[in-house]
């Protein structure tokens, strides 16, 4: 367990720092948590306080009820200078959000509030994770207040593009996805931090949805982003775990130190992954496939001449993980997802779970617009032979926290090696 002393600044990406706190309680770490005044308008104490239980500060002069103490610590007899305590016991300081005015007053030394005297006074590794407008983020002197901080030491986890908070505004300044900022926070552990759940174990996730061709410029496919793999791969690595995610046409980043192969059809999928399926040891079939494809497909460009329309003659691909099952050797585990739509999701998952010979089917329905396909949240249902585990509506991230956890009770189990004896 470490002990996170968590920085937020201003703006509205503060929202997330709240994830970020529950994914890394949830990882085993102690938290806590110094606010600026102005992240007060976005959110409260109390939401801190509430998921790392103990006290959030935002004054330099203000009493710390815990004495400088992480959750699980005993509370001092004195009463120490909050922000000196606090950094004294911190194992890595973590700024996130990082708005452009603290990171100026980071990279001069300044200390005007609890954040920038905790972070002056702080010997610990710093993580800082920007966000802000992209005009801001771009403007020369962020730039170079970052390339500052870089070559103190400070680690900088780069916002990400997309749409921002001003309306109609799209750019560079998204802050980083909380478990990528979980990943850095670690990264910057030393390593008596290891091991982790899953060192040792080989892991291979797909992702994404498979095409089939028609001609050269049409296909047959489906709306899958890949967004849920990349979270299983994202968190199994976060977990210690040597990941390979194949990507069937998932346009987004890949997750930093994680292997990535690319692929189009269900026939290339299932090669890749049978490639790789014996020496893994949890595969996560995440990836949409395809169960039908064009009987014959052009090389060139069908040409529009017959008004009423084109007849397409469908065949039946491989089952990919069907086929991979029955390839299984002693001590895998095998998930599978079933996109069900509407009732009776959770029975038809059940029954290509005994079909297919699996541990694990996660159920979600994609009948529901806000959840699913190329949707930033999902809500399913993991189903294994011993029972039935609904994971409510959260982000992705979230999803995976929830399915790994499951792997990793249905590997104890089955008896597998703990991380310390897979390591002796």
């Amino acid at each position: 367990m470490a002990r996170i002393l968590l920085g937020v600044s201003g703006g509205i990406a503060a929202y997330k720092a709240v994830e970020l706190v529950r994914l890394a309680t949830g990882a085993g770490h102690a938290v806590r948590v110094i606010q600026t005044p102005s992240s007060l308008r976005f959110v409260g104490r109390a939401t801190f306080e509430g998921v790392t239980g103990a006290p959030a500060l935002a004054d330099e002069f203000e009493p710390d009820p815990a004495r400088g103490a992480f959750p699980g610590e005993p509370v001092p007899e004195r009463d120490p200078i909050s922000h000196l305590e606090l950094v004294r016991r911190c194992d890595v300081l973590c700024v996130a959000p990082a708005s452009a005015n603290t990171i100026a007053k980071l990279a001069h030394g300044l200390a005007d509030n609890l954040l920038t005297s905790a972070a002056l006074a702080c010997t610990a590794p710093l993580v800082i994770a920007p966000a802000m407008n992209n005009h801001m983020y771009e403007h020369a002197a962020t730039r170079e207040n970052l390339e500052t901080l870089r070559r103190r030491g400070a680690r900088i986890v780069d916002p990400a593009e997309g749409r921002l908070a001003s309306h109609g505004e799209w750019g560079v300044g998204r802050l980083a996805q909380p478990p990528e900022l979980l990943a850095a926070i670690e990264a910057a552990l030393d390593s008596g931090f290891t091991p982790r759940s899953l060192d040792g174990l080989r892991v291979l996730v797909t992702a994404g949805g498979t095409r089939e061709p028609i001609d050269s410029v049409r296909f047959v496919g489906n709306r899958s982003s890949g967004r849920m793999g990349l979270a299983l791969a994202t968190e199994a690595a976060r977990r210690g775990a040597e990941v390979t995610v194949v990507c069937a046409n998932v346009s987004l980043p890949r997750p930093e130190g994680v292997q990535s192969v690319d692929v189009e059809t269900a026939a290339e999928l299932l090669d890749a992954t049978t490639a790789r399926f014996e020496d893994t040891d949890v595969l996560l079939m995440a990836a949409a496939v395809s169960d039908f494809r064009p009987a014959t497909a052009r090389h060139d460009k069908i040409v529009k001449t017959d008004p009423t329309g084109l007849r397409l003659e469908l065949e039946a691909t491989e089952d990919v993980l069907a086929r991979l099952a029955e390839r299984r050797r002693a001590g895998q585990i095998l998930l599978g997802f079933a996109a069900e739509h509407g009732e009776g999701g959770v029975a038809r998952g059940r029954e290509k779970l005994k079909r297919k010979g699996l541990d694990a089917v996660v159920v979600n329905d994609i009948s529901r617009s806000d959840i699913g396909f190329d949707a930033a949240d999902n809500e399913v249902t993991i189903v294994t032979a011993g029972k039935e585990s609904p994971v409510g509506r959260r982000s992705k991230a979230l999803v995976a926290a929830a399915i790994l956890d499951e792997v990793e009770r249905l590997r104890t189990e089955a008896g597998a090696p703990s991380t310390l004896e897979r390591k002796r």
